[in-house]
Protein backbone atom coordinates (compact mmCIF):
# COMPACT_ATOMS: atom_id res chain seq x y z
CA UNK A 1 0.00 0.00 0.00
CA UNK A 2 1.03 3.44 -1.26
CA UNK A 3 1.40 5.76 1.44
CA UNK A 4 1.07 8.48 -1.16
CA UNK A 5 -2.48 6.96 -1.47
CA UNK A 6 -3.38 7.45 1.60
CA UNK A 7 -2.37 10.79 1.93
CA UNK A 8 -4.68 11.65 -1.31
CA UNK A 9 -7.42 9.94 0.44
CA UNK A 10 -7.15 11.39 3.72
CA UNK A 11 -7.10 14.72 1.72
CA UNK A 12 -10.64 14.06 0.03
CA UNK A 13 -12.40 13.12 3.25
CA UNK A 14 -11.13 16.14 5.07
CA UNK A 15 -11.96 18.45 2.13
CA UNK A 16 -15.43 16.68 0.73
CA UNK A 17 -14.77 16.39 -3.01
CA UNK A 18 -11.89 15.56 -5.21
CA UNK A 19 -12.06 19.28 -7.06
CA UNK A 20 -11.40 21.09 -3.02
CA UNK A 21 -8.86 18.51 -2.72
CA UNK A 22 -6.70 19.14 -5.62
CA UNK A 23 -6.69 22.80 -4.56
CA UNK A 24 -5.30 21.76 -0.98
CA UNK A 25 -2.51 19.44 -3.16
CA UNK A 26 -2.05 21.23 -5.67
CA UNK A 27 -2.54 18.68 -8.12
CA UNK A 28 -5.00 17.76 -10.59
CA UNK A 29 -8.27 15.95 -10.00
CA UNK A 30 -7.26 13.41 -12.41
CA UNK A 31 -4.47 12.04 -10.30
CA UNK A 32 -6.18 12.27 -7.42
CA UNK A 33 -9.49 10.40 -9.26
CA UNK A 34 -6.46 7.95 -9.84
CA UNK A 35 -4.89 7.24 -6.69
CA UNK A 36 -8.26 6.82 -5.26
CA UNK A 37 -8.85 3.95 -7.78
CA UNK A 38 -5.60 2.50 -7.47
CA UNK A 39 -6.09 1.85 -3.41
CA UNK A 40 -9.56 1.03 -3.85
CA UNK A 41 -8.40 -1.74 -6.07
CA UNK A 42 -6.15 -3.05 -3.54
CA UNK A 43 -8.03 -2.58 -0.94
CA UNK A 44 -11.33 -4.42 -3.32
CA UNK A 45 -13.67 -2.07 -1.59
CA UNK A 46 -15.48 1.33 -2.65
CA UNK A 47 -14.28 4.56 -0.36
CA UNK A 48 -16.30 6.58 -1.61
CA UNK A 49 -19.77 7.31 -2.84
CA UNK A 50 -19.77 9.80 -5.92
CA UNK A 51 -22.59 12.40 -6.27
CA UNK A 52 -23.04 15.88 -7.69
CA UNK A 53 -21.89 17.86 -4.40
CA UNK A 54 -18.99 16.09 -3.92
CA UNK A 55 -18.07 12.47 -2.24
CA UNK A 56 -19.05 11.02 0.83
CA UNK A 57 -17.20 8.13 2.58
CA UNK A 58 -18.70 4.68 2.24
CA UNK A 59 -18.33 2.14 5.28
CA UNK A 60 -15.49 0.62 4.21
CA UNK A 61 -13.89 4.74 3.94
CA UNK A 62 -15.06 5.39 7.45
CA UNK A 63 -13.50 2.47 8.74
CA UNK A 64 -10.51 3.09 7.07
CA UNK A 65 -10.08 7.01 8.10
CA UNK A 66 -8.73 6.46 11.78
CA UNK A 67 -6.56 3.71 10.40
CA UNK A 68 -4.94 6.27 7.39
CA UNK A 69 -4.53 9.36 10.11
CA UNK A 70 -2.44 6.76 11.93
CA UNK A 71 -0.07 5.91 9.13
CA UNK A 72 0.61 9.08 7.77
CA UNK A 73 1.56 10.06 11.42
CA UNK A 74 3.96 7.67 12.27
CA UNK A 75 5.87 7.76 8.95
CA UNK A 76 5.63 11.91 9.53
CA UNK A 77 7.08 10.94 13.16
CA UNK A 78 10.07 8.42 11.95
CA UNK A 79 11.11 10.81 9.18
CA UNK A 80 11.58 13.04 12.30
CA UNK A 81 13.03 10.69 14.75
CA UNK A 82 15.71 9.83 12.27
CA UNK A 83 16.41 13.49 11.30
CA UNK A 84 16.63 14.41 15.07
CA UNK A 85 20.36 13.07 15.67
CA UNK A 86 22.46 16.44 14.96
CA UNK A 87 19.47 18.90 15.24
CA UNK A 88 15.76 19.79 14.96
CA UNK A 89 14.37 19.04 11.60
CA UNK A 90 10.87 17.66 9.99
CA UNK A 91 7.75 18.75 10.13
CA UNK A 92 5.88 20.76 12.81
CA UNK A 93 2.45 21.65 12.43
CA UNK A 94 0.65 24.07 15.13
CA UNK A 95 -2.45 25.53 15.69
CA UNK A 96 -3.46 28.44 17.76
CA UNK A 97 -6.17 31.00 19.00
CA UNK A 98 -5.87 34.12 17.26
CA UNK A 99 -5.53 35.91 20.53
CA UNK A 100 -2.66 33.67 21.53
CA UNK A 101 -1.30 33.75 18.17
CA UNK A 102 -0.70 37.62 18.10
CA UNK A 103 -0.44 38.08 22.03
CA UNK A 104 1.47 35.47 22.85
CA UNK A 105 3.81 33.75 20.40
CA UNK A 106 5.75 35.90 18.11
CA UNK A 107 8.24 35.63 20.78
CA UNK A 108 8.06 31.86 21.26
CA UNK A 109 7.98 31.35 17.45
CA UNK A 110 11.21 33.85 16.96
CA UNK A 111 13.53 32.24 19.43
CA UNK A 112 12.12 28.64 18.11
CA UNK A 113 12.93 29.90 14.53
CA UNK A 114 16.70 31.14 15.16
CA UNK A 115 17.07 27.26 17.59
CA UNK A 116 16.03 25.29 15.10
CA UNK A 117 15.91 26.73 11.23
CA UNK A 118 15.96 23.14 9.69
CA UNK A 119 11.97 22.95 11.02
CA UNK A 120 9.36 23.21 8.33
CA UNK A 121 7.07 25.01 10.52
CA UNK A 122 3.46 25.93 10.14
CA UNK A 123 1.02 27.77 12.10
CA UNK A 124 -2.87 27.49 11.81
CA UNK A 125 -5.25 30.15 13.59
CA UNK A 126 -8.92 28.58 14.65
CA UNK A 127 -11.51 28.12 17.08
CA UNK A 128 -10.71 25.79 20.08
CA UNK A 129 -13.01 23.36 18.82
CA UNK A 130 -11.48 23.08 15.64
CA UNK A 131 -7.94 22.86 16.83
CA UNK A 132 -9.06 20.33 18.82
CA UNK A 133 -10.45 18.44 16.21
CA UNK A 134 -7.32 18.33 13.90
CA UNK A 135 -5.28 17.82 16.58
CA UNK A 136 -7.56 14.36 17.18
CA UNK A 137 -7.40 13.81 13.56
CA UNK A 138 -3.40 14.18 13.14
CA UNK A 139 -3.71 17.62 11.23
CA UNK A 140 -2.21 19.27 13.83
CA UNK A 141 0.70 18.14 15.99
CA UNK A 142 -0.12 20.37 18.66
CA UNK A 143 -2.28 23.57 19.71
CA UNK A 144 -3.28 26.35 21.89
CA UNK A 145 -6.38 26.05 23.23
CA UNK A 146 -8.64 27.53 25.85
CA UNK A 147 -9.13 25.24 29.01
CA UNK A 148 -10.76 23.20 30.14
CA UNK A 149 -10.14 20.06 27.43
CA UNK A 150 -10.71 16.66 28.58
CA UNK A 151 -10.68 13.61 25.65
CA UNK A 152 -9.16 10.39 26.46
CA UNK A 153 -6.63 10.91 23.52
CA UNK A 154 -5.12 14.08 24.74
CA UNK A 155 -2.45 15.06 27.01
CA UNK A 156 -2.79 18.86 27.91
CA UNK A 157 -0.70 21.27 29.72
CA UNK A 158 -1.26 25.11 30.96
CA UNK A 159 1.06 27.04 29.16
CA UNK A 160 -0.36 30.40 30.18
CA UNK A 161 -2.94 32.43 31.94
CA UNK A 162 -5.37 35.31 30.85
CA UNK A 163 -7.16 38.17 32.24
CA UNK A 164 -10.39 38.17 30.47
CA UNK A 165 -12.36 41.72 30.36
CA UNK A 166 -15.33 42.96 28.67
CA UNK A 167 -14.36 45.29 25.90
CA UNK A 168 -16.69 48.36 24.90
CA UNK A 169 -16.24 51.67 23.39
CA UNK A 170 -15.59 54.92 25.46
CA UNK A 171 -19.48 55.90 25.82
CA UNK A 172 -20.31 52.72 27.60
CA UNK A 173 -20.11 53.68 31.28
CA UNK A 174 -19.45 50.59 33.40
CA UNK A 175 -19.81 47.09 33.40
CA UNK A 176 -23.06 46.61 35.03
CA UNK A 177 -24.75 49.50 31.92
CA UNK A 178 -23.24 47.37 29.72
CA UNK A 179 -24.68 43.87 31.24
CA UNK A 180 -27.79 45.86 32.27
CA UNK A 181 -28.29 46.92 28.54
CA UNK A 182 -27.40 43.91 27.11
CA UNK A 183 -30.50 43.58 24.66
CA UNK A 184 -29.24 46.74 23.23
CA UNK A 185 -25.43 45.59 23.21
CA UNK A 186 -24.55 43.53 20.58
CA UNK A 187 -21.81 40.73 21.13
CA UNK A 188 -19.01 41.08 18.63
CA UNK A 189 -17.76 37.47 18.46
CA UNK A 190 -15.53 34.83 16.00
CA UNK A 191 -17.23 32.40 14.72
CA UNK A 192 -18.96 29.35 16.74
CA UNK A 193 -16.52 26.96 18.58
CA UNK A 194 -14.42 30.34 19.98
CA UNK A 195 -13.96 29.23 23.76
CA UNK A 196 -14.46 33.44 24.51
CA UNK A 197 -17.30 33.47 22.59
CA UNK A 198 -18.93 30.69 24.32
CA UNK A 199 -18.06 32.99 27.96
CA UNK A 200 -19.58 35.70 26.80
CA UNK A 201 -22.83 34.46 25.75
CA UNK A 202 -22.59 32.59 29.40
CA UNK A 203 -22.09 35.87 31.22
CA UNK A 204 -25.26 37.83 29.98
CA UNK A 205 -27.45 34.44 29.58
CA UNK A 206 -26.71 34.80 33.71
CA UNK A 207 -27.44 38.59 33.48
CA UNK A 208 -31.14 37.68 32.09
CA UNK A 209 -30.01 38.16 28.24
CA UNK A 210 -29.92 34.60 26.82
CA UNK A 211 -30.24 35.26 23.45
CA UNK A 212 -28.25 38.64 22.45
CA UNK A 213 -27.71 39.88 19.18
CA UNK A 214 -24.34 38.85 17.44
CA UNK A 215 -22.21 40.12 15.21
CA UNK A 216 -19.55 37.25 13.95
CA UNK A 217 -16.82 38.33 13.00
CA UNK A 218 -13.24 36.74 11.08
CA UNK A 219 -10.34 38.54 12.74
CA UNK A 220 -9.67 40.14 16.02
CA UNK A 221 -9.12 43.84 14.10
CA UNK A 222 -12.04 43.46 12.76
CA UNK A 223 -14.15 43.22 16.52
CA UNK A 224 -12.15 45.82 17.74
CA UNK A 225 -12.61 48.24 15.29
CA UNK A 226 -16.41 47.68 15.91
CA UNK A 227 -16.16 47.76 19.86
CA UNK A 228 -14.17 51.18 19.26
CA UNK A 229 -16.91 52.67 16.92
CA UNK A 230 -19.50 51.36 19.68
CA UNK A 231 -21.38 48.67 17.75
CA UNK A 232 -21.12 46.00 20.46
CA UNK A 233 -19.13 44.47 23.51
CA UNK A 234 -16.47 41.40 23.60
CA UNK A 235 -14.48 39.44 25.66
CA UNK A 236 -11.02 39.58 25.54
CA UNK A 237 -7.87 38.62 27.08
CA UNK A 238 -6.80 42.00 28.54
CA UNK A 239 -3.26 42.27 26.51
CA UNK A 240 -4.89 41.97 23.54
CA UNK A 241 -7.19 45.38 24.30
CA UNK A 242 -3.90 47.25 25.90
CA UNK A 243 -1.67 46.51 22.96
CA UNK A 244 -4.36 46.97 20.15
CA UNK A 245 -3.74 50.45 18.18
CA UNK A 246 -7.40 51.04 18.91
CA UNK A 247 -6.60 51.01 22.79
CA UNK A 248 -7.42 54.58 23.31
CA UNK A 249 -10.80 54.26 22.07
CA UNK A 250 -11.57 51.58 24.14
CA UNK A 251 -13.29 50.77 27.73
CA UNK A 252 -12.30 47.97 29.93
CA UNK A 253 -14.58 46.41 32.44
CA UNK A 254 -12.95 44.09 34.60
CA UNK A 255 -15.14 40.70 35.85
CA UNK A 256 -15.44 38.84 38.84
CA UNK A 257 -11.90 36.52 39.41
CA UNK A 258 -14.45 33.14 38.67
CA UNK A 259 -15.72 35.19 35.44
CA UNK A 260 -12.29 36.82 34.25
CA UNK A 261 -9.78 33.81 34.75
CA UNK A 262 -8.88 31.84 31.41
CA UNK A 263 -6.10 29.03 31.05
CA UNK A 264 -4.71 28.56 27.47
CA UNK A 265 -3.33 25.01 27.22
CA UNK A 266 -1.30 23.07 24.86
CA UNK A 267 -2.93 19.65 23.84
CA UNK A 268 -1.70 17.18 21.44
CA UNK A 269 -2.39 13.26 20.98
CA UNK A 270 -1.56 10.53 23.74
CA UNK A 271 -0.09 8.49 21.82
CA UNK A 272 2.50 11.19 19.60
CA UNK A 273 5.95 10.80 19.57
CA UNK A 274 7.79 13.52 21.77
CA UNK A 275 10.14 14.94 18.54
CA UNK A 276 13.26 17.08 19.82
CA UNK A 277 11.23 19.67 17.62
CA UNK A 278 7.89 19.21 19.69
CA UNK A 279 9.99 19.39 22.80
CA UNK A 280 12.33 22.53 21.77
CA UNK A 281 9.29 24.24 20.90
CA UNK A 282 7.60 23.60 24.13
CA UNK A 283 10.78 24.72 26.08
CA UNK A 284 10.71 27.85 24.35
CA UNK A 285 6.99 28.40 24.92
CA UNK A 286 7.58 27.82 28.77
CA UNK A 287 10.59 29.71 28.94
CA UNK A 288 8.84 32.94 27.49
CA UNK A 289 6.65 33.07 30.84
CA UNK A 290 9.76 32.98 33.29
CA UNK A 291 10.96 36.03 34.57
CA UNK A 292 13.83 37.33 32.36
CA UNK A 293 16.63 36.49 35.44
CA UNK A 294 15.38 32.43 35.05
CA UNK A 295 15.74 32.30 30.89
CA UNK A 296 19.27 31.86 30.42
CA UNK A 297 19.24 29.24 33.91
CA UNK A 298 16.45 27.44 32.28
CA UNK A 299 18.00 26.88 29.28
Amino acid sequence: MDIGDLSFFLAVARAGGISRASKELLTVQSNISSRIRTLEDELGVELFRRHARGVTLTNSGERLLPYAEQITQLVREVTQVVSDDHEPGGRLAIGSMETTAGLRLPGVLAAFSEECPRVDFTLATDTTDALTTQVLEHRLDGAFVCGPVRHPDLVSEQVFIEQLVLVSGVRVADLDSALADGGRHKLLVLRAGCAYRARLERLFEQHGVPSPNVLEFGTLEGILGCAAAGMGVTLLPLGVVTTSPLAAALKVHHLAPADSRAETLFIRRKDSTMTAAMSRFLFHTHDSSRPASLKSVAR
